[in-house]
């Protein structure tokens, strides 16, 4: 396994096999695993971000409800729909439809965002929004694999994983890549959080909104030193096969997850309890918000940041549940939009404004995104269909140049029009700001030097500061 960066080739295997194999069992094997886990790479150049936190937004947000405001629907609403409709997902093809939201301008960029985020909207200035993303599938299961993976084939190495296997841990006791549920598992499942072909150690783990919040968290072992015991005598059988049969990614691997598991068994409930946080703070994100949705996504807010200064490389948030079909409105647009606005717009917004007042939003870079946008036109009488050919993210923190606007779609909001933009060049885009240089990020699979980007991705310069 080798990653290269800037000449420089990192080799995992030989130097692990060899510190495995000279270093004796117990404590000092353990000390060896630790050390190799956590280890950092070198970056291409220096990062203007050390973390990422990936806001998912899970069913595709509208983008003419949110970030791109088409006055072009409001002189045609309720009337045919007149451009030409590309194949839908359930043809149900209604009238052109207006945004039920008004819109507004924020900051001193002057950039216009609907009512649905009025929280969101006060960081306009920190923020760079795409407006002309596309995705090459209009399917969610699909759409998702590409988003999180690059390909919208199932099995590839999830992001979360790359940036570990090409960056290392700035943490000893967590996971480099952290999924926080907030009770929504993506269509697709875990395996838009998976490792692919990489090995096992850079999957996503996955921290549920319940008590414990991963499995066997807690030891059940009640004799000092029993767990470290079993541990020790699980490592001698594994280092063993290792001597017998040569050196094995999936072997290393398990010795590496089986140590961090140790590890967080301390770590986890420290991170998790927020007795340290002022009730300020837990105010701020919405912790007592009288709408279940808003704590719940308001704690996955407060641990993200938590896990950033911690110094976890990827955590990625998902949606909670109990909002209907997540962000995915193919009826009752205005009830389900506003219900999910609700759920994320204050605790996003006190995300960004902790980050700022802590120094840490110039070293994190945060990314929201859906796996597609929505149709201008109606399904139905008051829904929207999946649209792949043009919608909004945005990005701010580390790297992005605050109050910028990036392409755009049609009068319609329909299509991207202007600087199109692919998944690939966000990938890109995100591995630049982080210090790595996309095309050199490489793992050797089925004889092939195989990228999360592929043979594709673009970096969006024009957003960076």
């Amino acid at each position: 396994m080798t990653a290269g960066y800037s000449g420089c080739t990192v080799r995992f295997r030989s130097s692990r096999r060899t510190l495995l194999s000279r270093a004796a069992c117990g404590f000092g094997s353990v000390a060896a695993a630790h050390l190799l886990a956590g280890e950092k790479q070198k970056t291409d150049f220096t990062p203007k971000a050390l973390s990422v936190i990936f806001l998912y937004m899970d069913g595709g947000v509208s983008q003419v409800d949110s970030f791109d405001p088409k006055p072009e629907l409001d002189r045609r609403n309720g009337q045919p729909f007149p451009a030409k409709i590309e194949p839908t997902q359930f043809n149900n093809i209604g009238n052109t439809l207006a945004s039920p939201w008004k819109f507004q301008n924020y900051g001193q960029s002057g950039i216009p965002v609907s009512d649905l985020f009025p929280e969101m909207a006060r960081h306009v200035d920190d923020m760079a929004i795409v407006r002309s993303m596309t995705s090459a599938f209009p399917e969610h299961t699909n759409a998702n694999y590409f988003l999180h993976t690059g390909s919208g084939l199932q099995g590839r190495p999830s992001m979360g994983a790359w940036f570990g296997y090409g960056l290392g841990s700035e943490c000893q006791d967590l996971p480099h890549f952290v999924i926080l549920n907030g009770g929504l598992i993506p269509p697709g499942g875990l395996d838009n959080f998976g490792s692919g072909f990489l090995p096992a150690s850079f999957q996503g783990s996955v921290f549920g909104p319940g008590d414990p919040p991963v499995s066997d968290i807690r030891p059940q072992e009640t004799a000092n030193g029993l767990q470290r015991r079993k541990l020790d005598f699980i490592r001698s059988l594994d280092l063993a096969s290792v001597d017998r049969f040569g050196n094995d990614d999936q072997i290393e691997s398990a010795i590496r997850n089986y140590e961090l598991a140790a590890r967080m068994q301390l770590a986890v409930p420290d991170l998790m309890d927020l007795k340290d946080e002022t009730k300020e703070t837990q105010d701020l994100y919405g912790l007592s918000d009288e709408f279940p949705n808003t704590r719940t996504f308001a704690r996955e807010c407060l641990l993200a940041r938590r896990l950033v200064e911690r110094g976890v490389r990827f955590i990625e948030l998902t949606c909670p549940a109990g909002n209907g079909d997540r962000w995915d409105q193919h009826s009752n647009l205005v009830d389900g939009h506003t219900k999910n606005a609700r759920s994320v717009d204050k605790p996003i917004s006190a995300l960004l404004t902790d980050l700022k007042q802590r120094g840490l939003l110039n070293r994190t870079l945060v990314v929201w995104s859906g796996e597609f946008g929505r149709t201008p036109f109606a399904q139905g009488s008051d829904g929207r269909d999946h649209n792949p050919f043009g919608f909004s993210l945005w990005m701010a923190g580390g790297g992005i140049k605050g109050g910028t606007i990036y392409g755009a779609t049609d009068e319609f909001g329909y299509k991207a029009v202007q600087d199109r933009a692919e998944i690939h060049d966000l990938h890109a885009t995100m591995l630049h700001l982080m210090g790595v240089d996309h095309q050199k990020l490489t793992y050797r699979f089925g004889g092939r030097d195989m990228r999360l980007t592929d043979v594709h991705g673009t970096v969006l310069k024009e957003i960076l500061s």
